[in-house]
């Protein structure tokens, strides 16, 4: 448990941060950093009122306030960033601005006032295309084949470089695919909206077989917490995922069941290769032995993590 900490969570308004928001609050005085580019207000309405939560609306990229948005905090859950994976292909800038340098400038804001504590998500696309399956962490050498990859290893490497550098500890977690409530982008997102306007065909990016690992937001939530209880060398770096996976058309089984839907004619772009995407890996499933061998398992597999995220979104709209 992490409790009667004053925590600063960068993007704390999005899908994985608002979860964590309501975990942490819980015991804990949390503040809220976000510049609302893809985080919703909504999902922190709930504790406007609590004494306990505070929300400064800002950017990274501001490091005047960065700063002052750490004074008084002795540990900081970063999960601002530009989440999309296939705007790189496009724009090469976003990731460089909107996740390096926000990380080093949170990190340099840190080291100036004093702050030496920082769990960071990062992502399993760090690997890149891995040839070992299940991937552990000690997989190398780390070849990203996304400009979001590239983008978290490099504040990965910034991470690490800080707590050797400046005495600090941090804790680094390589994220399977995130799914649940409140998402607001991803493979279901898009199968959703797209049988929404057309519920008889259904446009797959890629082949339809990618083939991937699923973790509930739930799950992923109580990972990040046990880790920082269980772990305390000064750089951590944990796999966060469930033991199996599921691939592309399944999921679209999946979103169309869920939505009663029957007789959907899916329609595959094939891609390059067949990846729905540059920069898309096809293939990802993570080890997880060395959460487990601190004593978290996840409590969905894949498919189930799929089946409770698609039903949770649907019961929003």
């Amino acid at each position: 448990m992490i409790e009667d900490r004053s925590i600063l969570v960068t993007g704390g308004a999005g899908f994985v941060g608002s979860h964590l928001v309501d975990r942490l609050i819980e015991s804990n005085r949390v503040t809220v950093l976000d510049n609302f580019s893809s985080g919703k207000m909504e999902f922190l309405e709930g504790h406007n009122s609590d004494t306990k939560f505070g929300l400064i609306e800002a950017d990274l990229l501001d490091q005047e306030a960065v700063e002052a948005a750490l004074v008084g905090k002795d540990l900081v859950f970063h999960l601002a960033a530009n989440p999309d994976v296939k705007i790189g292909a496009e724009d090469t800038r976003t990731h460089l601005d909107q996740n390096v340098i926000a990380t080093y400038n949170l990190l340099e804001s840190m080291r100036k006032t004093g702050v030496s504590e920082i769990a960071f998500t990062s992502t399993s696309t760090v690997y890149g295309e891995a040839k070992v399956a299940p991937t552990p962490e000690d997989y190398g050498p780390l070849l990203p084949i996304s400009l979001y990859g590239a983008s978290k290893l490099a504040c990965e490497a910034l991470i690490s470089a800080f707590c050797s550098t400046f005495e600090m500890r941090s804790w680094i977690f390589r994220f399977a695919n995130i799914v649940g409530e409140r998402g607001t982008h991803g493979v279901i997102v898009d199968f959703i909206k797209k049988l929404e306007n057309d519920p008889k065909t259904l446009e797959i990016l890629g082949s339809g077989r990618q083939r991937k690992s699923y973790l509930l937001v739930d799950d992923c939530v109580d990972a990040m917490i046990f880790s920082l209880a269980a772990a305390s060398d000064r750089v951590n770096v944990f796999n966060i995922g469930s033991k199996d996976s599921v691939d592309v058309t399944e999921i679209a089984d999946v979103v169309a069941e869920k939505m009663g839907l029957e007789g959907v004619r899916y329609r595959y772009t094939g891609g390059i290769d067949g990846r729905g995407w540059r920069g898309d890996v096809k293939t990802m499933l993570l080890s997880i032995e060395a959460m487990e061998r601190l004593g978290w398992t996840p409590r969905f597999n894949s498919r189930q993590s799929i089946e409770a995220a698609v039903e949770a979104l649907l019961n929003r709209r």
